[in-house]
């Protein structure tokens, strides 16, 4: 009798759990539907592949040993499931895809060229690793994120026969390095939306066409960091692409997945098309689980260009995995075959105009408390 009620304790116990983690999921899901940008809130854009994933098992664990709390719960999970899976079915191969691709003869035409972009992460100190990447892939532009002057110095011989370079290694975590191969003018760091957090911005030229590249790094949604920075840094870079006639490429370590309303409005901004929709996540983060995490780092491009390839690199010791890309920016060729991107509209500029005015109000507060402090 007494091994029946212990067996029936664990069973209650057991079946709590589940009530309580599906709640979680429900609450969770619902939090990352609202606009704040609490840190605690926001860190909930990331993992919807997963939560859907877990809201699935869940779902079938609640039929199987929970009937009590039906149909209410499992219907919650029902309806939020379906909602995540809206929300990342773009980077599904369900989906039409935005970018088109070259065909593998046409790589070695005049205005392709191939682009990586990593998180180097500053505390890995395994050099030789990313070292070696540069070597093997051999691009014609790059971007390194989190370089302290230690990764500088390390990565220096790779970047020597390099013509154009523009760094800024910073102790912080959001030190940054460009190094281009294609020439380059106008190129400038930038401090958009907080103190020692640079953009790189730069005009480059491939196949006789001039195009614009910005590289990004913002602050994550972390403890003491919620996204108003984050955000507004975003949507200036976007302000920035809207105001060109030229082309423009965006890479870098966003700290915002691909699925976010902060990206798809930095997207809708710029007049972005991105590769990944139509063919998948791309997750680089973290490195050591690829298949069970998410797109950080991007690559977004305008309706002038193509692209061959774009992949995800293994592991070289940071949390982030390289992105590689082989681009082409052929203006004609690239309009009549790309998905046209959509302009933006009257809800895009208000929403703008709202993280704008957060950023601004965010930054009087801090202000404000500086001073009491």
């Amino acid at each position: 009798m007494a091994v029946t009620t212990h067996a029936s304790g664990w069973r209650r116990t057991g079946i709590w759990a589940l009530r309580l983690f599906a709640i979680l999921l429900v609450a969770g899901s619902l939090m990352s539907t609202t606009d704040f940008n609490q840190w605690w809130i926001r860190i909930w854009d990331f993992p919807r592949i997963q939560i859907l994933a877990a809201m699935i098992v869940t779902l079938f664990a609640l039929h199987r040993f929970d009937k009590a709390w039906s149909p209410w719960l499992p219907i919650a999970l029902i309806g939020f499931a379906t909602w995540q899976f809206y929300r990342v079915l773009p980077y599904t191969p369900l989906t039409p895809t935005e970018v088109a691709r070259v065909a593998e003869d046409q790589t070695d035409r005049t205005g392709c060229f191939t682009a990586l972009t990593l998180n180097v992460l500053q505390d890995n100190r395994e050099y030789g690793r990313t070292v070696d990447l540069i070597r093997q892939v051999d691009p014609d532009i790059i971007l390194l994120t989190e370089t302290d002057r230690a990764w500088a110095d390390a990565v220096e011989p790779a970047l020597a026969d390099y013509p154009g370079r523009i760094d800024r290694p910073l102790d912080n975590t959001y030190g940054i390095m460009f190094a281009s191969r294609l020439p380059m003018r106008n190129a400038s760091i930038q401090d958009l939306a907080q103190e020692d957090t640079p953009s790189v911005f730069a005009t480059l030229t491939a196949g006789g066409h001039d195009f614009r590249m910005i590289g990004l790094h913002p602050r994550p949604p972390v403890p003491e960091q919620d996204t108003e920075e984050r955000d507004a840094e975003i949507v200036m870079a976007a302000k920035k692409a809207q105001a060109l006639s030229l082309p423009v490429l965006a890479i870098g370590d966003f700290n915002d997945v691909a699925w976010s309303d902060t990206t798809r409005l930095f997207k809708d901004l710029g007049g972005f098309l991105d590769p990944r929709r139509g063919r998948g996540t791309y997750a680089t983060f973290p490195a050591g689980m690829v298949w069970l995490g998410w797109p950080l780092d991007h690559l977004f491009m305008t309706e002038e260009f193509l692209f061959s390839e774009m992949r995800v690199g293994e592991s070289v010791g940071s949390d982030h995995r390289p992105v590689v890309a082989r681009l082409c920016l052929d203006p004609e060729r690239a309009r009549a075959r790309n998905e046209e991107a959509a302009a933006p509209d009257e809800s895009d500029e208000e929403e703008a105009g709202k993280v704008m005015e957060e950023f601004e109000e965010d930054t009087a507060r801090d202000a404000v408390e500086g001073e009491a402090g």
